[in-house]
Parts: structure tokens; sequence; C-alpha cells
């Protein structure tokens, strides 16, 4: 559907970048198990704040820009709003499940650290669901 409806090469930009902003924020962390059995705690964390938190934050600033583009009424779009939720959500597992790994080797930053990737990995996925299936309207006009 989406192929033969009109629009416009700006937002179609933005589109592009906005799923490479998220294959860039999501990637790494289905490398997280394996690395965190290996104990590399420290260089998931490092990682993630280096590469995966800009690109989360590329891909709101990217999200955003569809918005303001395809001239959504927020009030009218609830996908979007629970997308910018799930986004939020993540940001803060980030900052307050990941982040302290940085410095911390201890037991508990582990077991933070696990479940933060966890929860990502679950926000992920409502994530995607929201995008494909646009649940409570579509934007399509």
């Amino acid at each position: 559907m989406l192929a033969i409806t009109p629009i416009s090469t700006t937002y179609q930009v933005f589109g592009l970048l906005h799923v490479l902003a998220a294959i860039c924020a999501f990637g790494p962390l289905f490398l997280y198990p394996r690395m965190q059995r290996n104990g590399e705690t420290q260089s998931i964390a490092k990682m993630h704040m280096r590469f995966v938190f800009p690109a989360l934050t590329i891909l709101w600033i990217l999200g955003m820009g569809m918005a303001g583009i395809g001239k959504y009424d927020l009030a009218e779009t609830q996908w979007v709003n629970a997308a910018i939720v799930v986004w939020l959500a993540t940001m803060l597992i980030s900052w307050f499940l990941i982040r302290p790994s940085i410095g911390d080797t201890g037991e508990s930053a582990r077991k933070k650290m696990s479940a933060g990737i966890g929860s990502t990995h679950v926000l992920l996925i409502i994530a995607l669901w929201l995008m494909i299936f646009q649940p409570g309207g579509t934007t399509l006009k």
C-alpha cells in the first residue's frame, strides 16, 4: 500500500534514515547476551552509550520529522503516541539500567544490565508492532 501512495521525497528520505537509525539502535542488542556471557559487561555499556544511545536519539528526531512532514495530528494518532512512550522507556532503560555498568563490574550492575537488555528487546518488538500495524488508525489518507 505504501508503495502506491504518493509520499514526498523528503518524507521517504526521513523514512529511510529512520529505519537505518533503528537498525543501528537495536542491532547491537542481539550481541549483548553473548558478550555478557563472556564477561564483557563494561564493553557492552560503553558501546551502548557511544553507539546505541545516539542512534536512539537520531531515531526520535527523524520520527518527529516524519510526523511533521506528514502533518500527523498526534492527538488522533494513538500508535505514534504509543511509539513515543516506548522510545522514552528505551531511553530511560538505557540511562538507568545499562549505562551504570560502564564503571561498575559488580553483580548488581550485571543484573541491572541484564534486565535492561531484556526489556529493550521486548520494547523493540512492541515498537515494530506499532509501526507495522498502526493500531488506532493509520497515517495513510
